[in-house]
């Protein structure tokens, strides 16, 4: 998982042998669990480095061993080059496991045999590439060219969608291809699993309507579960601060609330900085896209529109990358 910190000392040996701009940097990158794995485990009798998502690609094919752009670059991938670098070898990473890349949305074969009678599904049932949960809801909003999606799901995450790529892991920013474009972005650690740890839904719902977003709290909050950050501050060590807790649950709740949109803020002025182009509209996803006040505020601090995603699920992305690369037209 994003937040699986153990393979601190496989980030650090990746450190000291990847290009500082590759984005399979730090504890959270797939290629750290990869070299945790082999360090910890057994896997010689292991056939094939597959994430989630390429695990279920060879589940419906039949066969294994592919992967899609988007999921591939934090295991080292070259989105630039478009292939596997040669520091990699390096690291004793085994190239030969390592699957074979696609764009996301590209062909990778039909659906086996075992799915089509299981679901009655046509032989001719294509499968193809698929993308990452946070690109995939990113194309769900159906943004454009001058937009931005921040999601406020457990995790705060911000995509821009640019003509260049940016990378800067010392940020934790990073850069996906999408079809002629990049999502250029990064995923905090704060968000609205901060807020579910101190409040039920129906006290989330009920303080919403109760706090004043004229009337800022000044708590200076920045909204963290545990030690560490990957964006826009990368600092495994960055500690919580959520204290003064002032007796009003409302002002608490309004200052958490506070601290994620400084969050928010901060990243888009970090994007900005590396060139990325500050956005015309942010459209907003994920359970905190519903919430109006908090949206009012963001607008504010922001100084951009904030608007809800009519669509933001990510499987209605998916359906549309499918949709696109199958008929183009």
């Amino acid at each position: 998982m994003y937040n699986d910190a153990r393979a601190t000392r496989e980030a650090q040996g990746i450190a000291d042998i990847a290009p500082a701009d590759c984005a399979a940097h730090g504890a959270s990158a797939s290629l750290a669990k990869l070299l945790w794995l082999q360090h910890t485990h057994a896997c010689r009798d292991a056939r094939h480095v597959l994430h989630q998502a390429d695990w279920l690609l060879g589940r419906l094919c039949g066969h294994f061993g592919n992967s899609d752009e988007n999921n591939a670059l934090k295991l080292g991938y070259d989105i630039i080059q478009r292939r596997w670098p040669d520091w990699l070898q390096a690291l004793e990473v085994p190239m030969d496991r390592l699957p074979t890349v696609l764009p996301a949305g590209r062909k990778i074969g039909t659906l086996a045999a075992d799915g089509c009678e299981r679901w009655g599904l046509s032989t001719s049932t294509r499968i193809l590439a698929g993308t990452t949960d946070s690109t995939a809801s990113f194309i769900a909003t159906g943004a454009g060219p001058g937009d931005a999606v921040t999601s406020l799901g457990s995790t705060l995450v911000l995509k821009v969608l640019a003509d260049q790529p940016v990378f800067a892991p010392e940020y934790g920013i990073y850069s996906h291809r999408l079809g002629d474009h990049w999502l250029v972005g990064g995923a905090s650690n704060s968000g609205g699993a901060v807020l579910q740890a101190y409040f039920t839904a129906a006290e989330i719902e009920r303080f919403s309507a109760l706090i004043n977003i004229d009337e800022p709290t000044g708590l200076g909050y920045y909204p963290l579960l545990a030690d560490g950050e990957r964006f826009p501050l990368n600092d495994p060590a960055l500690a919580p601060r959520l204290q003064p807790r002032p007796t009003d649950d409302v002002l608490f709740y309004q200052g958490i609330l506070e601290g994620i949109a400084n969050i928010e803020v901060r990243g888009y002025q970090k994007l900005a900085e590396l060139g990325v182009p500050w956005p015309e509209r942010i459209i907003t996803t994920g359970g905190g896209a519903s919430n109006a006040p908090w949206r009012t505020m963001r607008a504010r601090l922001t100084g951009i529109p904030v608007t809800a995603a009519t669509h933001q699920e990510a499987a209605y992305g998916a359906a549309l990358l499918a949709s696109t690369n199958v008929n183009p037209d």
